[in-house]
């Protein structure tokens, strides 16, 4: 059974800093593109940034340019999520998605047939 984990999640204060994290298991995504995506209350789930399988190729939404970093460690199976000057906008549920091996970066949920649970971010200001 393939799962991805999420974790990291928290409260913070506008201006600082998270870590979000997702682990693999059940099956290898180092040959997968890997996302994380983002849902707010009432809101679409929205893409927030991919990396490639091989971490040549790195997308980002337009709203976290120069804030959010996206890397991965295939050996150890995970996608890892750096955001810093985090904003009361960027509070949602965070979750990582992973496609079929060698598929490029897409920005549609429909592009991704593996999901993790979430992890919740707030930002209060």
């Amino acid at each position: 059974q393939v799962q991805l984990v999420e974790s990291g999640g928290g409260l913070v204060q506008a201006g600082g800093s998270l870590r979000l994290s997702c682990a693999a298991s059940g099956r290898t995504f180092s040959s997968s593109s890997l996302a994380w995506f983002r849902q707010a209350p009432g809101k679409e789930r929205e893409f927030v940034a991919g990396i490639s399988w091989n971490g040549y190729t790195i997308r980002y939404a337009d709203s976290v340019k120069g804030r959010f970093t996206i890397s991965r460690d295939s050996a150890k199976n995970t996608v890892y999520l750096q955001m810093n000057s985090l904003k009361p906008e960027d509070t949602a549920v965070y979750y990582c998605a992973g496609r079929d091996p060698y598929n490029s970066i897409v920005v549609v949920t429909t592009g991704y047939p593996y999901w993790g649970q979430g992890t919740q971010v707030t930002v209060s200001s």
